[in-house]
């Protein structure tokens, strides 16, 4: 009886396609476990006996199942597998391709073309694509030619943008602007896209809300015309500095009413960035009130970014242009070396992916401020940063090619001797 009860039972169970218990499902694989036959099909067809191999096995099968009046089989459910027809030794010949199994690297079947037709947008007011044309015409220019350079030194290469003026600016100048970043990311060894800097810190938003609706319409863009770019944004958080000061925690947060931390966070998590950089030039001087020194607010800064796990969300990289000076870095060997190790090794130690340092800049002014010397010549400073060998992979610069200090290629060469990533300013 109890045979038939375990036959009609495994009837029912192939019929269901139930599972049965894990703890009994599967066996150590052993010999026999497969024959190449089942019953009454072609010996192709291969036939696995893993799910009771003993006879014990059986009747813990059907105990499982029969327990309380057959309650776990009356309940059981088609299980959500798919099925596959093993008889079928032929591909079919409906549909596109020819029917038959091609291997990497064969030839495309007769008569078939490639479809090179750009995507169609799902906002027609934006682009989704860039032509192999403007992509051509993008590596003429001086950002071409410096992300060429930047590339072929071995740098990994992010392009430098500004779009929250072209998107105030309205849709056309807005579509423009990320057309000519998009054609610019599609360079080879470009593998990220900064599109705004001091965000919320320069008067241009006005809102936590506008601010929020930039970086969402910016990184929506840039990822239908630039997929797989890595997007970074650059700003501040002045009330991190403050570290455990309620006083100055109260007076930067009524000052920068953007740069708060709940205004900052959501950016992050909302999967519109990869990157955030934090600029230091708050950390100099902004806290002496409170008696907190350039050292112990940079402390403070990287420990609120800790606490926050901010470096759980995105990337968070110092950014620093302490090192440079008018028409050249000014410093001795002693204190280039004591600079290094406040603004380089100790944000790294404290949690700074990165540290992004400015090389050269001018001011409105005009005037020019370098860590190297004029023509590209060595300076203390930067003799110090080119012993960093250790920590290089972990510095970046900027770099602007339409100001170029000797030419693009030679003053590219030169930062690839300490740097190992390079914004270019597009």
């Amino acid at each position: 009886m109890r045979i038939r009860r375990a036959l009609a039972l495994s009837a029912a169970l192939t019929v269901l396609a139930v599972g049965i218990p894990a703890a009994t499902a599967f066996s150590e694989d052993g010999e026999g476990d497969c024959k190449n036959y089942t019953n009454g099909a072609s010996q192709s067809d291969p036939q696995c006996f893993w799910m009771a191999p003993t006879s014990e096995d059986a009747l813990k099968v059907l105990d499982f199942w029969t327990q309380n009046d057959n309650e776990k089989l009356k309940a059981a459910t088609e299980y959500p597998v798919g099925w596959i027809d093993c008889k079928v030794e032929q591909c079919s010949a409906e549909g596109e391709g020819d029917g038959q199994a091609h291997g990497e690297g064969d030839p495309a079947p007769d008569g078939y073309v490639e479809d090179n037709t750009p995507p169609t947008c799902q906002d027609a007011t934006q682009p989704c694509s860039v032509s192999p044309e403007e992509i051509a015409a993008a590596a003429r220019t001086a950002a071409g030619q410096a992300i060429a350079a930047a590339a072929a030194s071995g740098m990994r290469v992010w392009i430098d943008s500004e779009l929250l003026d072209d998107y105030k600016a309205g849709t056309a100048a807005f579509a423009a602007a990320v057309k000519k970043v998009g054609a610019l990311a599609a360079q080879p060894g470009v593998v990220g896209i900064r599109f705004t800097s001091q965000l919320g810190y320069n008067g241009a938003v006005k809102t936590p809300d506008e601010m929020s609706a930039f970086v969402k319409a910016a990184a929506t863009a840039l990822h239908q015309i630039a997929p797989g770019k890595k997007l970074g944004i650059h700003t501040v958080v002045p009330s991190f500095g403050c570290g455990a000061s309620e006083p100055c925690t109260t007076t930067m947060t009524k000052k920068y009413p953007l740069l708060t931390p709940q205004a900052i966070e959501p950016l992050l998590t909302s999967g519109s960035v990869d990157q955030l950089a934090l600029d230091s030039g708050l950390l100099q001087t902004a806290y002496a009130t409170w008696k907190i020194t350039p050292q112990a607010a940079q402390a403070n800064q990287w420990g609120k970014v800790k606490a926050l796990a901010w470096d759980t969300l995105v990337q968070i990289s110092a950014e620093d242009a302490g090192m440079a000076g008018k028409n050249a870095s000014p410093f001795t060997a002693d204190q280039a070396a004591t600079l290094a190790q406040d603004r380089i090794a100790a944000p790294l130690k404290d949690g700074a992916a990165t540290v992004n340092l400015w090389t050269r800049w001018q001011d409105g002014t005009g005037a020019t401020y370098r860590v190297l010397g004029a023509g590209l010549a060595n300076t203390p400073a930067w003799e110090q940063l080119d012993k960093l060998e250790p920590l290089q992979r972990r510095l970046t610069t900027m770099y602007n090619p339409a100001s170029p200090e000797v030419g693009i290629t030679q003053d590219v060469k030169k930062l690839s001797e300490v740097f190992s990533q390079v914004y270019v300013t597009d």
